[in-house]
């Protein structure tokens, strides 16, 4: 079993900053792409960027910019840096763990965090 745990988010005034991040634990033999998605009241979950262990990276509609995605493989760690953020922004973040391989099985798995709140509000 594999496990996602986010942690960051919070209340943060427009133009603020906040850094995400998650960590996946467990049985990991390698994790292919690591993600973020966001999902607002009553609006569809979206890409917010994705990162391959070699570094490909890949950003979602209008996040490019102002969203830094990185990773520390070591530490199966996806990190989103979110700067001069916009009430917009305001969704709950999750992780995505896609292509995990584990210690039991040749198959490979996709697994979500439970996701964290963000909220841009003066």
């Amino acid at each position: 079993q594999v496990q996602l745990v986010e942690s960051g988010g919070g209340l943060v005034q427009p133009g603020g900053s906040l850094r995400l991040s998650c960590a996946a634990s467990g049985s990991i033999v390698s994790i292919y792409v690591m993600g973020w998605y966001r999902q607002a009241p009553g609006k569809q979950r979206q890409l917010v960027a994705t990162i391959t262990t070699g570094g490909m990276i890949n950003y979602g509609d209008s996040m490019k910019g102002r969203f830094t995605i990185s990773r520390d493989n070591a530490k199966n760690t996806v990190y989103l840096q979110m700067n001069s953020l916009k009430p917009e922004d305001t969704a709950v973040y999750y992780c995505k763990a896609d292509r995990v391989r584990n210690s039991f099985s040749s198959n490979e798995y996709v697994y979500w965090g439970q996701g964290t709140q963000v909220t841009v509000s003066s």
